[in-house]
């Protein structure tokens, strides 16, 4: 027989995202409490995980290092707005079935939190400079789904943004806004 957990769990997480995007979206496009409308940066529905040349410290994005082994996401849905707050659900954020991971992890995420960091471009007086916010931790489970609602204070201005997923437990990424497109297509 089936354990319908992981069913239940995925529906409970596709109805929040639901709910917390249409919540936020009404809420935020109202301007209530604040002295500017709050608009919609980014919105995204793909993210690469840490793979090749990303993974490890040689090659960090934003002064982030890639995680020590390859990543895979199966899904997810994530908005970013210009009042800081950012809603982001994943689903399937596991362990690359590869080579370089042991057999015992490949499939399964082992944090038990995911955070987000948010990488812009900004200004320090004539200067370009790159500023980085990181939520607090949420809930992960085994199969590598997190629900992420949070607000952080972006850097004003935030140029080019850029969403990661991290490690709970470390500042290393697993997965990025970005995509690998499939071979053969």
């Amino acid at each position: 027989m089936n354990d319908p957990t992981p069913t239940i769990r995925l529906a409970v997480l596709a109805l929040a995202t639901a709910i917390l995007t249409i919540g936020a979206s009404a809420a935020f496009a109202s301007g209530e409490g604040h002295p500017e409308r709050t608009r919609q940066i980014l919105a995204f529905h793909t993210m690469y995980g840490v793979d090749g040349p990303f993974v490890g410290d040689a090659n960090p994005i934003d002064g982030i290092p890639g995680d020590e082994l390859p990543w895979e996401v199966k899904s997810v849905v994530g908005h970013l707005f210009s009042n800081g707050r950012l809603v982001i659900a994943v689903r399937g954020l596991v362990f690359k079935d590869d080579p370089s991971v042991p057999p015992e992890l490949r499939g399964k995420n082992d944090e038990t939190e995911f955070r987000a960091a948010i990488g812009c471009l900004s200004e320090d007086g004539d200067q370009v400079v790159q500023r980085n916010v990181v939520t607090d931790g949420s809930p992960a489970d085994e199969d590598g789904n997190s629900l992420i609602a949070a607000h952080v204070e972006l850097p004003n201005p935030c140029v080019a943004p850029r969403v990661f997923i991290l490690a709970g437990s470390e500042d290393k990424w697993f997965a990025v806004t970005g995509f690998e497109s499939e071979e053969g297509m």
